[in-house]
């Protein structure tokens, strides 16, 4: 979709689930905090379905995701986005990593870069060291979609300015190595379609989970070698928890936005408990999503950040029954 310039020269951010299964009350919470900080500080809020992976995204959760989000009270500004609309974007981006020698194809697969490190299995991101980088030739090259490619990360220390998080710094070629940037699939991997897709889009601010304050190093370097004039501002938020500090998930079923949807909860209640969760109130009480917003601003998000480094926010069964209970 082309964006108006009007857009594309304003302040800028992006709602963007993966519709490959139900909301739950983390993605809530974190859009519930990027709307009302956009729509407080006149940001466009653009919603941008990231559907690349066909085996699992589909147009019916797209659908249930944009109806639970106006059931919320979340809006946006123009047509929602899917990436897989167009990927004409992503493939100029990959040609011109080619160009400059900075993609290459590999089809090993995770166990086969475990067996050449001779590393143990983990089940976390594996690296991807230079050392297995092919020797120079026609594999660095942007010629064959239906075979993976990695992007050559450069070396050295990449730093994160992030508005609550502070300064951190990452460095991606000894923590994660070459990252997959096109799939066997024949479509863009995460961290390049982010990256082209918030340059695509006039993303000026970001605001997400900081499970993924890591990627924003990388993000930086691939725009960098893409030539787009700067990275976004970022926002990490902390993530929400289950009781058991584990932290939640779309296979959590029933305790899903839509499953509460289903089960007579009232948005005010899902909105009530989270700004209790998150510090924003001082019990469990509805609360309506104009009263949210205007309870959100850089102070409340950094004194979240603050609080939850001690104390992270975890949804817990008694919180769940109290959800429900509006109906008993």
């Amino acid at each position: 979709m082309e964006l108006s310039k009007e857009t594309l020269a304003s302040p800028t951010s992006r709602l963007a689930p993966s519709p490959t299964g139900d909301l739950h009350l983390g993605n809530v919470r974190t859009f519930l905090l990027n709307w009302s900080l956009g729509r407080n500080l006149g940001w466009n809020l653009i919603l941008r379905h990231e559907d690349l992976d066909a085996n699992r995204a589909s147009l019916e959760q797209i659908e249930t995701i944009e109806s639970s989000m106006g059931w919320l009270g979340i809006d946006w500004d123009g047509p929602s986005i899917r990436q897989s609309e167009d990927l004409v974007p992503y493939r100029e981006a990959m040609d011109r990593l080619a160009t400059r020698r900075m993609v290459f194809r590999s089809s090993l697969s995770r166990r086969e870069i475990r067996d050449a490190l001779n590393a143990p299995h983990t089940g976390g991101e594996l690296r991807f060291p230079s050392s297995l980088r092919p020797t120079p030739g026609e594999a660095w090259s942007f010629s064959d979609e239906s075979t993976g490619h990695r992007f050559a990360m450069p070396p050295g220390i990449e730093t994160v300015e992030d508005e609550l998080q502070g300064e951190d710094r990452f460095d991606p070629a000894e923590e994660t190595g070459d990252p997959v940037v096109w799939t066997r699939e024949g479509r863009p991997a995460y961290q390049l379609a982010v990256v082209v897709d918030d340059h695509e889009h006039g993303v000026t601010d970001v605001l997400r989970g900081e499970d993924l304050l890591p990627s924003a190093a990388r993000q930086q370097r691939l725009a960098r070698a893409l030539d787009f004039e700067s990275a976004p501002r970022w926002w990490h938020v902390p993530l929400v928890t289950d009781g058991d500090g584990r932290r939640l998930a779309k296979r959590d079923g029933d305790r899903g936005l839509h499953g509460y949807m289903s089960a007579g909860v009232t948005a005010s209640r899902i909105i009530g408990l989270l700004a209790y969760r998150s510090g924003l109130q001082d019990m469990r009480r509805p609360m309506g999503i104009d009263r949210f917003r205007r309870l959100v601003d850089r102070a409340a998000l950094e004194a979240l950040v603050v609080r939850e480094r001690e104390c992270p926010c975890r949804v817990l069964d008694e919180d769940h029954h109290w959800l429900v209970s509006c109906n008993a």
